[in-house]
């Protein structure tokens, strides 16, 4: 299995299918919203707070060919409040990552050991 936390390079070619379904990604946004290409950091922040958004978060997925756009296997959510900036939002959801990424690790684990 390959944990991307942080991993701003999009993988491409024979890591791909050599572990295809073991690949998992931590996004800081609740995916589908505010995924793709650019999408990261304080960016995704910056776009959830110029949408006027009630609640973000932050999602765990499988990775695929695409960017963001595999089979998501977990989210946990904070909402967005009134005084926010991208950097007391960030600051919310990151806590909310430690958690994710750790559910999302063991769940993986567990399915590989069937």
């Amino acid at each position: 299995m390959i944990i991307l936390a942080g991993f701003l390079s999009i993988l491409q070619g024979e890591l791909l299918s050599e572990y295809e379904g073991r690949i998992i990604n931590l996004h800081p946004a609740l995916l589908p919203k505010y995924g793709g290409a650019g999408m990261y950091g304080s960016r995704v922040h910056e776009a959830v707070l110029a949408a006027g958004e009630k609640e973000s978060g932050c999602t765990v997925h499988l990775v695929d060919a695409g960017t963001d756009t595999g089979p998501i296997l977990l989210q946990r959510k904070v909402p967005v409040l009134q005084d926010d900036t991208a950097e007391s939002l960030a600051e919310r959801i990151h806590k909310e990552e430690h958690i994710v990424i750790v559910e999302a690790a063991r769940l993986m684990l567990g399915k590989q050991g069937k």
